[in-house]
């Protein structure tokens, strides 16, 4: 099964480069099969990455930044791949 791990954070106004760079440096260990880091308007950034693991797997996950670089907590979510059980 592939699980699809979400971190999604605001940064604190005009610390968008920051927070990106803070987020590029994060290490996961073990690896995921696959880490896509995206950007969007009011500087917020983007983590998904990829698991081949059960939709429950305890799956190493990227912490939350220091504050000073959030301008609310950080957004995380979890999802399965649809395919993976017939859907199209």
């Amino acid at each position: 099964m592939t699980v699809a791990l979400m971190w999604e954070a605001r940064a604190a106004e005009g610390r968008g480069a920051e927070l990106l760079e803070w987020v590029r440096a994060q290490p996961l260990r073990p690896a995921p099969q696959r880490r896509e880091t995206f950007t969007a308007p009011a500087d917020r950034v983007l983590v998904v990455t990829w698991w081949d693991a059960p939709y429950d797997a305890d799956l190493p996950e990227l912490p939350s930044p220091p504050e000073e670089l959030l301008h609310r907590p950080v957004h995380r979510w979890r999802f399965e791949r649809a395919d993976a059980h017939g859907a199209r």
